[in-house]
C-alpha cells in the first residue's frame, strides 16, 4: 500500500474501530485512540513532503488499480505541487480538532471522533484522486460525516443547518456528475482526469461544462451569491465542525477549479474570467462589509471566510503565476487562521455558552494567556505582515495589479475591511474593563487548550515568516497549469 492510500485509509480504519467502541464508559479510551489515530494519520503524510521531487509538474506517489473494469473506473491516486500541501493540512487539522473536543464532547464521544477521522480520510481522497468517479465518490462522501457532526452535536437549529448544508452542496454536485459523464463519453470511455486535461472540446461544450462544474465548486468555496448556507452552518456546528469546515472543506471547491475547470476548459475559463473576478470582488468587498455588522462571533468569522476565499478565486482567474500561487498560499493560510479563530470562539463558548459579542468585554483581564493567542490570530486574519494571513493576500493583490491596476486597488480594500471587522470584534470582546460577572469568573486556558493554540500559532508565524518551502513545491505545477490554460482546446 502506497503513502497516499495510507493517508486515506489510516484515519478511516481508526474511525471504524472507534464506532465499535459504543459504550460511554469507554469515552476516555476512545479519546486516546482518536488522538493516536490522528497522529499516525499525520505521520504517514510526512513522506509525501520529504520525498516530493521539486522542479517537475508530474504526478507523484502514483497508485493505480482497476476498480470497476467494465466502465474503465480505476482506483487512481497521485499528488502534485498543487495538491500535496492540502493532504498534510487535512491530517494536521484533524489532530487539532481531536484535541479541541477532548473535554467538550461528553456524549457519543466515539461517534464524534470517528466522524472526524473518517471525514479526514475522505477529504484526503478528494485531493489525491486522479479518476473522475473516485473523485466524485470522495467529494460527495465528505457530506455524510459533516452532516452528522452538525445534526447531532450542533446548536438549537442544527437540523435546519444540517439540511441546508447537505442540500446546497448535493444539488450543485449533481450537475458535476453530468459533466463527468459527458467528459467520459467525449474521451472515448475514460474517467482519467489527466486524459481529460488533453481533451479537445467545442466552445459551447466548454461553457456548459464550466457552469456545470461551477455549480458544485462555487457552492463549496462558497462564492457570492451561493454563500448563504455557510453562516447558518457555522453558527450551529460544534467548534470542531466549524474548524474543519473552514480550514479544509471550503478548499475542496477551490481545488476543483484548479484540477478541473482551468486545465480541462481553458477557453471557457478565459471567456468567463470576468464573471469569476466580479463575483470574487463582491465577496471580498461586500461580504466583508456584511461581516462588519455581525453581533455573533461565529457569523462574523464565517463571513470573513467568504471574503478571504474571494481572494483565492480572484487569484486563480487573473491567470498569472503570482495569482495562482497566491491563491494556493491563501488557501493554506486560511486553513490555519480560520481554524484558529473558530477554536478561540469555542474556548469562550465552552465557558460562557454565548457567541454574542455583547456578552463579553475585558476578557484580557481574566484570560491574559488566551488573549495573547487571540490577538495573534486576529492580526493574521487582518493580513498583518509576518503572519500567514499576509502572504497569500499580498501575492493576489500584486497579481491583480499586474493584470489591471484598478482590479488590484479594489482587492486591496479588503485589507481595510478585514482589519475593521476583526479588530472591532477583538476590541469589544477582549479589551477594556471586565464587562460582567461571567467574564469576571473566567479561567485562563488549561494545558490542553494552550497546546492546541500554541501549535496553530507556530504554524501561522512559520508560514508568515518563511513561506518558501510551500511556494517551491507549488512552482512547477503552477507553471504547468498556466501553460494548459494558455492553449486553446477548441475542436
Amino acid at each position: 500500500m502506497g503513502w497516499l492510500s495510507l493517508a486515506i485509509w489510516t484515519p478511516i480504519v481508526f474511525g471504524a474501530v472507534l464506532l465499535a467502541l459504543g459504550r460511554e464508559s469507554q469515552a476516555q479510551l476512545v479519546r486516546w485512540i482518536a488522538l493516536i489515530g490522528s497522529v499516525i494519520s499525520f505521520l504517514v503524510t510526512i513522506p509525501l513532503y520529504t520525498g516530493f521531487r521539486l522542479g517537475t509538474a508530474e504526478m507523484q506517489f502514483v497508485e493505480k488499480t482497476s476498480w470497476i473494469e467494465r466502465f474503465n473506473v480505476n482506483y487512481h491516486l497521485g499528488v502534485d505541487g498543487i495538491s500535496v500541501w492540502f493532504v498534510l493540512l487535512t491530517a494536521f487539522i484533524t489532530i487539532i480538532v481531536v484535541i479541541a473536543g477532548w473535554e467538550v464532547i461528553q456524549r457519543k464521544v466515539n461517534q464524534y471522533m470517528a466522524a472526524f477521522l473518517i471525514l479526514s480520510g475522505l477529504m484526503v481522497g478528494v485531493f489525491a484522486a486522479l479518476d473522475g468517479v473516485l473523485f466524485y465518490v470522495f467529494f460527495e462522501a465528505t457530506l455524510i460525516p459533516m452532516y452528522l457532526i452538525i445534526g447531532i452535536w450542533g446548536g438549537p437549529n442544527k437540523i435546519y443547518a444540517a439540511f441546508k448544508f447537505f442540500l446546497y452542496t448535493l444539488l450543485g454536485s449533481l450537475l458535476t456528475l453530468v459533466a463527468f459523464i459527458y467528459l467520459y463519453t467525449s474521451s472515448g470511455g475514460s474517467f482519467d482526469i489527466l486524459t481529460w486535461h488533453k481533451l479537445p472540446l467545442s466552445g459551447t461544450a466548454q461553457s456548459l461544462l464550466f457552469f456545470a462544474l461551477f455549480a458544485a465548486f462555487a457552492v463549496k468555496v462558497p462564492m457570492w451569491p451561493v454563500h448563504t448556507w455557510l453562516p447558518d452552518v457555522h453558527v450551529e456546528a460544534p467548534t470542531g465542525g466549524s474548524a474543519v469546515l473552514a480550514a479544509i472543506m471550503l478548499k475542496l471547491g477551490a481545488y476543483g477549479f484548479l484540477r478541473f475547470s482551468l486545465p480541462i476548459l481553458p477557453d471557457a475559463s478565459r471567456e468567463w474570467a470576468w464573471l469569476m473576478i466580479a463575483l470574487s470582488l463582491i465577496a471580498v468587498i461586500y461580504v466583508g462589509l456584511v461581516a462588519l455588522v455581525q453581533q455573533d462571533m461565529k457569523k462574523l468569522v464565517a463571513y470573513s471566510s467568504v471574503a478571504h476565499m474571494g481572494f483565492v478565486t480572484l487569484g486563480f482567474f487573473v491567470f498569472n503565476d503570482l495569482g495562482i500561487t497566491g491563491g494556493l498560499v491563501q488557501m493554506i493560510a486560511h486553513g490555519f487562521v480560520s481554524g484558529a479563530m473558530f477554536l478561540c470562539i469555542g474556548v469562550l463558548y465552552d465557558r460562557v455558552h454565548s457567541r454574542e459579542i455583547a456578552s463579553y468585554g475585558g476578557v484580557i483581564n481574566t484570560m491574559p494567556r488566551f488573549t495573547t493567542f487571540a490577538l495573534l490570530f486576529a492580526f493574521a486574519n487582518c493580513g498583518m505582515p509576518g503572519t500567514a494571513g499576509f502572504v497569500g493576500e499580498w501575492m493576489v493583490i500584486l497579481a491583480s495589479v499586474k493584470a489591471n491596476f484598478w482590479l488590484g486597488l479594489l482587492a486591496a480594500t479588503a485589507l481595510i475591511t478585514g482589519a475593521a471587522y476583526t479588530l472591532w470584534m477583538f476590541k469589544r470582546v477582549y479589551l477594556g474593563p471586565v464587562a460582567n460577572d461571567d467574564v469576571r469568573q473566567l479561567k485562563d486556558i488549561n494545558g490542553r487548550e494552550f497546546l492546541m493554540l500554541a501549535v496553530l500559532a507556530v504554524a501561522v508565524l512559520w508560514m508568515g515568516l518563511y513561506p518558501k518551502p510551500m511556494t517551491d513545491v507549488m512552482d512547477a505545477s503552477v507553471a504547468n497549469l498556466l501553460k494548459q490554460v494558455a492553449v486553446s482546446k477548441l475542436n
